[in-house]
């Protein structure tokens, strides 16, 4: 009986794998507005997107989605990054982008293949959740 025991234990005892990005706003900033690229724009533009994401509490309740969800497929090496895209990416960025959605108002704009646009949010807005040490590396 012990034996089974030790074997979960040891199984609770897995150290949680290391966060890539230890932000939404890190996420968003380094990986997500470059990977989606597409032109946005005011007026008849087919994409809207807010440089202040971080202003709309829809927007950030879904990248804060993506980005966990992100990191979790990140480690299936078979069909994480397909789940994620199809799932998870897709699904959120095509209401995030609509022209209806909660960036409808928004003014800001780039053109085909640029980065979406960014601005910094608000100092210890999103703070970095990642242990110290990892963050001590970074710098």
């Amino acid at each position: 009986m012990s034996d089974l025991l030790d074997d979960f234990r040891d199984d609770v005892d897995e150290p949680t794998p290391e966060l890539v990005y230890g932000s939404v706003d890190e996420f968003v900033r380094e990986y997500l507005r470059h990977m989606y690229t597409r032109p946005v724009g005011p007026g008849n533009a087919r994409y809207r997107w807010a440089a202040d994401w971080w202003r709309y509490p829809e927007a950030v309740a879904r990248l804060e989605g993506l980005w966990r969800s992100w990191e979790h497929l990140r480690l299936d090496p078979a069909t994480g990054a397909s789940v994620w895209w199809r799932d998870h990416a897709d699904h959120h960025m095509n209401l995030l982008l609509s022209p209806d959605g909660p960036f409808a108002k928004s003014k800001d704009a780039c053109e085909p293949g640029e980065p979406l646009p960014y601005a910094e949010p608000p100092e210890k807005w999103f703070p970095d959740v990642r242990p110290s040490s990892k963050r001590d590396r970074l710098s």
